[in-house]
């Protein structure tokens, strides 16, 4: 018997891998190397970061994103004609995004929040637009996706309240356009308390002097990856841990691991909000993280000791 099989599987019967999302996230892998070997040879700067930093950046999210995305359609447990075309829709936004971020690059001009010209202008609003469009396609496929009973209740859970975190953390990426930049002509900034090109985080690049509205952002979007990612590991590890055979504790610790998540992706907007960088917490972040902490540990707990109580009672 499979692991799987053991501990209450996902449905025999599944819809095929999206084959467009599955290019895509090729596409930009590929275009990952391409940015980070430009970040090797081209010592241009734009808005303070390597050019080819923001590509490299996008193109890692969007294969997260893509492959996640993938993995989870295929998951239902007959195809849909509304999910298939919708998750097109998202791959044609994202390409559309993409080709406008390398093309600025190539340029040596910002891509976001550019106003400086009729041109940059124009791409922008387009880049507007296909922000927009992933944000409503992911959010069809994620009321699709929720409908859809996806093997046992703590697998189907981890779906649905990974999707609507990640709405949110795409919705958080509208704080950016309303944070006066400070300079002329760009409509919008990530760094709140100082102009955007402040010194960063190796690898993500985020303020380490001042908030970094992408930091909520990022946080939010990959919920969509790490709590199915989550729901699995528990299936996988049932055979070894007992207390994990038991769909109410993977439950428990599914919604536990959810509200953490939510709870996380609230306070790093407040953090970012204040003007504090991510490394540098007051005693106020500090705090409202002890707390996030102590409630998902008495969460686990709850959901540890109702399996155990069940138990007793069972053998008594």
């Amino acid at each position: 018997m499979s692991v799987l099989t053991a501990a209450d599987p996902l449905p025999s019967r599944r819809a095929p891998m999206h084959r467009p999302l599955l290019y895509f996230a090729a596409a930009n892998a590929v275009l990952l190397v391409v940015a980070l070997v430009g970040m090797l040879v081209d010592d241009r700067t734009i808005a303070g970061s390597t050019a080819w930093f923001k590509p490299a950046k996008f193109a890692m999210s969007f294969v997260l994103y893509s492959v996640a995305l993938a993995w989870l359609i295929s998951l239902r447990p007959k195809p849909s004609r509304l999910t298939s075309w919708t998750a097109t829709v998202i791959v044609t936004a994202g390409v559309i995004e993409m080709v406008i971020i390398v093309g600025q690059v190539v340029r040596g001009e910002r891509s976001h929040f550019n106003m400086t010209n009729t041109f940059d202008s124009v791409l922008w609003v387009i880049m507007s637009a296909t922000i927009v469009v992933l944000f409503l396609a992911t959010l069809v496929i994620a009321v699709g996706l929720s409908r859809s009973r996806i093997g046992d209740a703590a697998i189907t859970w981890s779906i649905r309240l990974g999707l609507a975190i990640s709405l949110v953390g795409l919705a958080l990426g509208n704080l950016m356009p309303q944070q006066e930049s400070g300079v002329e002509g760009i409509a919008g900034a990530h760094t709140v308390g100082a102009p955007d090109g402040t010194p960063g985080m190796p690898l993500t690049g985020w303020s380490t002097t001042d908030g970094d509205l992408r930091i909520p952002h990022f946080v939010g979007m990959h919920a969509l990856q790490l709590l199915p990612l989550f729901a699995a590991l528990l299936v996988v590890l049932a055979p070894r841990i007992p207390l994990l055979r038991e769909v109410r504790v993977r439950l428990g610790l599914i919604i536990t691991a959810s509200a953490g998540y939510a709870a996380l992706v609230a306070l790093v907007t407040w953090q970012a909000l204040r003007g504090q960088p991510l490394i540098h917490p007051d005693q106020a972040t500090l705090t409202a993280a002890a707390v996030i902490v102590t409630g998902v540990v008495v969460g686990v707990l709850i959901s540890v000791a109702s399996a155990v109580g069940v138990r007793k009672a069972a053998t008594a």
